[in-house]
């Protein structure tokens, strides 16, 4: 009998991923620390999931960094929720980015998308669909009452 492949995300950090792991189980909805870990501990693979994805830092050291070419995509229901888990992300030394981007402070990149955003880029009207991507590359954080004004022809 042949086992089946696990398959997790594995993001490289320098150090201290156990710290990051914490904070994001924390953060998403639906997520848990699969990784038992004593107090204190900087253990070399931290295996967690968010919202049920398995993802698993290894603590490598300072070989290879982070870029924006490996992202986690959180799409949220609304605008409340897009606005708490980016302004947690950012915080503490992460940084905002163009159009829903942001890299938190351990330099992992983030797409932080209200579900609106599909809805209205992928509209059958294509000259609303247009008018709010153009509002949507304009912003740092997506604001959807701005991208449906722009989408409405009565905003920026």
């Amino acid at each position: 009998m042949t086992r089946q492949p696990s398959i997790a995300t594995c993001l490289w950090f320098e150090a201290n991923g156990i710290d990051a792991a914490r904070f994001y189980v924390d953060l998403i909805d639906g997520s848990r620390l699969l990784s038992r870990v004593p107090e204190g501990a900087n253990p070399m693979i931290v295996d967690f999931e968010l919202a049920g994805v398995p993802y698993r830092i290894l603590n490598g050291g300072p070989h290879y960094k982070l870029n924006p070419a490996c992202s986690i995509a959180v799409t949220t229901p609304g605008q409340a929720e897009t606005d708490r888990i980016w302004h947690a992300l950012i915080a503490g030394g992460g940084a905002p980015g163009r159009c829903g981007w942001l890299v938190d402070r351990w330099g992992v990149s983030w797409q932080v998308f209200p579900a609106a955003v599909a809805t209205l880029l992928g509209a059958d009207d294509r000259q609303a669909a247009g008018r709010a991507q153009a509002a949507m590359m304009k912003m740092s954080k997506i604001d959807v009452a701005e991208l449906q004004a722009a989408f409405d022809g009565t905003g920026g």
